[in-house]
């Protein structure tokens, strides 16, 4: 087992973790805190999940999703099991909400994989990557040392030193901010809003950040979620910074409907009073796909599922009118 970083030790022999907002304190021998993977073994906090993949595949850059970083592109996509979250909607709950077989490497078997593979890089995703920290800062290490890039899909409830500690080495973000309200945050994931939204804006002075939302009926759908959402996004992330609406599905515990096209297409419209670049995924919407030059209106991307034309994407200018594509090529 892994030594965590990020904890503290007590005279009584109990240890407290500072790795995420939780703050779990007095952990006890044999203990775990809310994530359920850092446990406290001799006075120790450790990490039961270093080098423990339960999930391993090459994915399409723009499943994480990522529009405007490397698009087109493959990467070597990773996650183990566990999360510091409860979201009764959880898509990966499998991954996020109980302990599954896992197979064991290492770092450098890991980037040697991305190297091989025909990958750009490694994605950290599936469950909470943070809760893996150790691992993911020393694959990252590796990764980078083979010139391939690093990708979070994060749920950015991180502390600020841990995440400083990370950004070196990480090239993009997708961050899933659930909610613009605190008291959402706290009923339906067991966490609060401002350490993520803290957590945006540190990681967009070193890397590229793209936001998700999962637009939830009857939970985070109102116009004035919309609104707010994409006036924060605009003001303390710049109005280039991609948004992702994602329709939601009864997945976990919540039975809920589907979200109807017509809520995303009402939040793609509100949001883009805010923002140059919204989208919409996992529904079929009638907008919200391709990347349209913010200066002329071309199109620079277009896609269609999971695949990806580059149309009048001429690197980081518009071939067509020599504007910025605000795009990672």
């Amino acid at each position: 087992m892994k030594e965590a970083s990020f904890y503290e030790k007590s005279d009584d022999g109990r240890v407290s973790c500072t790795l995420c907002p939780h703050h779990c304190t007095g952990i006890a021998e044999g203990k775990v805190g809310i994530c359920r993977v850092r446990q406290n073994a001799g006075g120790r906090l450790v990490s039961l999940i270093y080098g423990r993949v339960a999930s391993a595949h090459v994915d399409p850059i723009e499943k994480k999703p990522l529009y405007h970083f490397r698009p087109g592109s493959d990467i070597l996509s990773i996650g183990t099991w566990g999360c510091n979250f409860r979201c009764e909607w959880c898509q990966n709950w499998e991954l996020s909400q109980q302990e599954v077989p896992t197979q064991e490497t290492t770092p450098e078997a890991i980037a040697e994989q991305a190297d091989q593979g025909g990958s750009i890089g490694v994605a950290y995703t599936y469950n909470e990557p943070s809760i893996w920290y150790e691992f993911v800062r020393d694959c990252a290490e590796q990764v980078r040392a083979r010139g391939l890039v690093n990708v979070l899909v994060t749920n950015g409830y991180i502390n600020p030193a841990p995440l400083a500690g990370w950004l070196g080495l990480i090239d993009a973000l997708n961050v899933d901010v659930k909610g613009m309200d605190d008291a959402f945050y706290r009923r339906h994931t067991g966490g609060t809003l401002q350490p993520v939204l803290d957590a945006c804006v540190q990681a967009k002075k070193s890397a590229h950040v793209e936001i998700t939302n999962l637009v939830i009926p009857t939970l985070n759908d109102t116009d004035d979620h919309f609104r707010r959402l994409g006036k924060w996004m605009s003001e303390f992330l710049g109005k280039q910074t991609p948004l992702h609406l994602s329709a939601y599905f009864p997945r976990y515990r919540l039975r809920l409907d589907a979200t109807p096209a017509a809520t995303l297409e009402r939040a793609f419209a509100i949001c883009s009073e805010y923002l140059d670049y919204v989208y919409v995924g996992n529904a079929a919407a009638s907008v919200g796909r391709d990347t349209r030059c913010r200066t002329c209106g071309a199109t620079l991307v277009a896609r269609s599922g999971y695949h990806v034309e580059a149309r009048d994407l001429k690197g980081p200018v518009c071939a067509r009118c020599g504007g910025p594509s605000d795009v990672v090529t």
